[in-house]
């Protein structure tokens, strides 16, 4: 197992839409195991495939301070199946270290996929882990928690962000 290069905010590869996964290949296996490593180095409670230069549609999640293994959910070719009630709460991003801001998402959501051993999977997610999945669901979908907020955000947050961005 290895530690894995999370993208920087400004990387194109985290614009890109995942790819599904098909069969689970002994490097999906792989990728799964240095993406929990890779989260819980972070610090970070989840982190998508495509943040980590992969393109399969795959997340990790952990809500657990203490990483405890038995919170762990690993979802391939996740989707958002419902959602509940709104609640704007501060959000940040492994990509995006320095920036925080309030974006409204579902308080409770029901997500459907595959774990790592290809069986179905349904997850109801509440509140922090509701949180998790809907943020790593959007970076399979290649977007950014700032791409949630609104407009007038975005323009105050932009000497930010361009601070954010690799020097080349």
């Amino acid at each position: 197992m290895g530690l894995l290069r999370i993208l920087p905010y400004g990387h194109p590869f985290l614009r890109q839409r995942a790819r599904p996964v098909g069969e689970i290949t002994a490097e999906i296996q792989t990728l799964i195991d240095d993406m929990v490593e890779t989260m819980i180095a972070a610090p970070g409670i989840g982190l998508a495939a495509n943040q980590v230069s992969c393109s399969p549609r795959l997340f990790v999640a952990n809500p657990a301070p203490d990483h405890d293994p038995n919170q762990l959910v690993v979802l391939l070719n996740p989707e958002l199946v419902e959602g509940y009630g709104l609640l704007e709460i501060e959000e940040g991003c492994l990509s995006i270290p320095t920036v925080y801001e309030g974006v409204r998402r579902y308080r409770r959501v029901l997500v459907r996929g595959i774990d790592r051993h290809g069986r179905p999977l349904e997850v109801e997610g509440r509140d922090l882990l509701a949180r998790i999945f809907q943020h790593e669901l959007d970076h399979l979908d290649g977007l950014l928690f700032i791409d949630r907020l609104s407009d007038a955000k975005r323009v105050l947050l932009r000497s930010k962000l361009r601070k954010t961005l690799p020097r080349r």
